[in-house]
């Protein structure tokens, strides 16, 4: 059996300790230690607004992106919340996600759901 070495995390929860304590300490520590060769942080939801306007989320992305994890956002959920322009701005790749999530849960690949 292949050894699975990509995590997904699904961010959805915009609670800023949950933020900062689990998906961005994990995220970030899963590259710098090497416990996942990739990890991608999919913003969904709430955390979209979040994202595009709390400066201090801006600074966490930016400091996962720096650490080579691959941050990128339901497309869908940035333009029905006035997001997408904000997101592109900050190098978030912004993609309609229900497909690729999906794929993901089907094929049973390593995801975390937040």
């Amino acid at each position: 059996m292949k050894k699975k070495d990509h995590l997904y995390i699904l961010w959805t929860n915009a609670d800023l300790i949950t933020a900062e304590k689990m998906v961005f300490m994990y995220g970030i520590n899963a590259r710098l230690k090497k416990w996942w060769e990739k990890v991608t942080l999919i913003i969904w939801g709430a955390t979209t607004k979040l994202s595009a306007e709390n400066p201090e989320i801006q600074k966490k992305i930016k400091a996962a992106m720096d650490a080579g994890v691959h941050v990128t956002a339901c497309k869908a959920c940035a333009d029905q919340l006035g997001a997408t322009e904000a997101l592109l701005k900050m190098n978030v790749e912004v993609i309609y996600w229900g497909e690729p999530l999906t794929d993901i849960l089907k094929d049973d690949e390593a995801l975390l759901t937040i």
